[in-house]
C-alpha cells in the first residue's frame, strides 16, 4: 500500500508527534510512505522517522514569482500526486487540507483530511479559510475528526460533509508501561503539564490550588510547560508566598518520567483539541482529575468513571475532587490509576487507532471510528 500523508511541517508540535508515530506504524507493516511537508519550506524535521518514510518538502517543488505561490501549491501537489500515484492519502491540518483537496480535486484519489483541533473552537482560522473549509470538505473520502463531540461540531461548521470517521490520536511509541505503584511520600505532587495559554487556565489552577494547600500540607502544585503566561504565574506564587509548595519548572525534556514521578494530575483546560497529555497520564496510571471541556475528557474518562470530571467553570467541584484525590489513600489512587491505564491502553492502543484509519478509507457513507463506552462512535441520523 502506498500512502502519501500531507502535513504542515514536521517541527515539535502534537500534530507533528501523531504523523510521526502514524507513519511509522504505516511503514513497520510494509507499506510504502511519502510524507510531505507542505508549509514550512525546506526545514527541520524534529520528529524520528523510520527509516522506510520518504520525507519531502512540497517548496522544492514549487516555482515563480512570490505571488504566484499559492497558485503554484497546488500545481506541485498534484504534479507529485501524478506521480506518486498513491493508494490512500491523508491529510492533516486545515489549511493543508483545503489546499489537499482542491489540488487533487479530479484525480480519482481516495483523500481523508484530518482535523487536529475541535472544529468549533478553530479560533485561529482566517474567514477565508473557514469558508473554504466549508465548501471544500464535502469533497473529500471522509473527514476525521478526534472525539465524537467534535464531529458534531464539524457538522455545524461544515454541513455538507456525509463521511466522517472519530479516529483519537494513539498512545505514542515508547510509553512506559503502567507503573506499578505510586512513588513514596513523604511529600506528593499534583502535577500539571502543557502550555501556558489562555485555555490551559494554569492561572486559575495556581489559585485553586493555594485555597486548598494549608488542608493538604503534604502536597505540592507542579506545571510543566513553557509559554507567555509562564512569568505572570511564576510573579502570581510569588506574590502567594507559595515558591516551596508550587513549582513551574518550564518546558519539560522527559514529561513521561516525570508524570509517572508524581501522585496525581490535573488537567483544568477550557478547550481542547484532544488532551494529550491526560491520556498519557492515565496510560501511566495517574488519578487523574479534569475538567468537561470541549473536546476529550469526557470520553477518555468514559463520563467520569476513570477519573474526577468536572463540569466547565465550577471551581467549587473543581477543589472538591482535588481534595478527593489528595486526601484518598495511595491504595485508593492506585487502584483509580490502573484501572484508567487498562481502560486506555485498550481504547487508545496504536493497532486500534490504525484499525480505524484503515476503516476510513473503506467506502460509505455514515460514520465509523474507535474510542469505546458511552460516548463512542456511531452512525449519524
Amino acid at each position: 500500500m502506498r500512502i502519501l500523508f500531507l502535513v504542515s511541517s514536521m517541527h515539535g508540535g502534537g500534530a507533528e508527534r501523531v504523523a510521526a508515530t502514524l507513519a511509522n506504524a504505516w511503514s513497520r507493516r510494509g507499506d510504502e510512505v511519502i510524507l510531505v511537508c507542505c508549509y514550512s519550506g525546506r526545514g527541520r524535521c524534529d520528529q524520528a522517522l523510520d527509516p522506510g518514510v520518504r520525507l519531502l518538502w512540497l517548496a522544492d517543488r514549487i516555482q515563480g514569482p512570490v505571488w504566484l505561490r499559492p497558485v503554484a501549491k497546488l500545481a506541485a501537489l498534484r504534479r507529485l500526486a501524478r506521480e506518486c500515484r498513491p493508494d490512500r492519502v491523508l491529510s492533516f491540518l486545515t489549511n493543508v487540507n483545503v489546499t489537499a483537496l482542491l489540488a487533487l480535486r479530479g484525480l480519482g484519489l481516495p483523500l481523508v483530511v484530518g482535523e487536529r483541533t475541535d472544529p468549533a473552537y478553530s479560533v485561529n482560522l482566517e474567514p477565508s479559510l473557514r469558508r473554504l473549509r466549508r465548501w471544500t470538505y464535502p469533497w473529500a473520502h471522509r473527514v476525521a475528526v478526534q472525539t465524537l463531540r467534535g464531529a458534531r461540531h464539524l457538522r455545524q461548521v461544515a454541513p455538507g460533509v456525509r463521511r466522517v470517521a472519530v479516529i483519537p490520536n494513539p498512545l505514542p511509541d515508547g510509553l512506559p508501561d503502567c507503573r506499578a505503584r505510586e512513588p513514596a511520600g513523604p511529600r506528593y505532587t499534583l502535577a500539571a503539564l502543557g502550555r501556558f495559554n489562555p485555555v490551559k487556565q494554569f492561572d486559575r489552577l495556581i489559585e485553586c490550588f493555594a485555597a486548598l494547600a494549608p488542608h493538604c500540607p503534604d502536597w505540592d502544585l507542579c506545571i510543566w510547560g513553557d509559554g507567555a503566561q509562564r512569568e505572570r504565574c511564576l510573579r502570581r506564587v510569588r506574590e502567594l508566598g507559595l515558591e516551596a509548595r508550587i513549582r513551574l519548572p518550564g518546558f519539560s525534556q522527559t514529561p513521561w518520567e516525570d508524570l509517572a514521578h508524581a501522585h496525581a494530575f490535573v488537567l483544568n483546560s477550557r478547550v481542547e483539541g484532544f488532551p494529550n497529555a491526560l491520556l498519557e497520564a492515565m496510560a501511566l496510571g495517574l488519578p487523574c482529575v479534569a475538567t468537561d471541556c470541549p473536546s476529550g475528557p469526557s470520553e477518555l474518562t468514559l463520563g467520569g468513571r476513570l477519573a474526577e470530571l468536572v463540569p466547565l467553570d465550577d471551581e467549587a467541584a473543581l477543589s472538591e475532587a482535588l481534595l478527593r484525590v489528595m486526601r484518598a489513600t495511595a491504595a485508593q489512587r492506585e487502584a483509580r490509576g490502573r484501572a484508567a491505564a487498562e481502560s486506555v491502553r485498550a481504547r487508545y492502543g496504536l493497532d486500534a487507532v490504525l484499525r480505524g484509519w484503515d476503516d476510513a478509507w473503506k467506502t460509505g457513507d455514515g460514520m465509523n471510528g474507535v474510542g469505546g463506552g458511552d460516548d463512542a462512535p456511531r452512525p449519524m441520523p
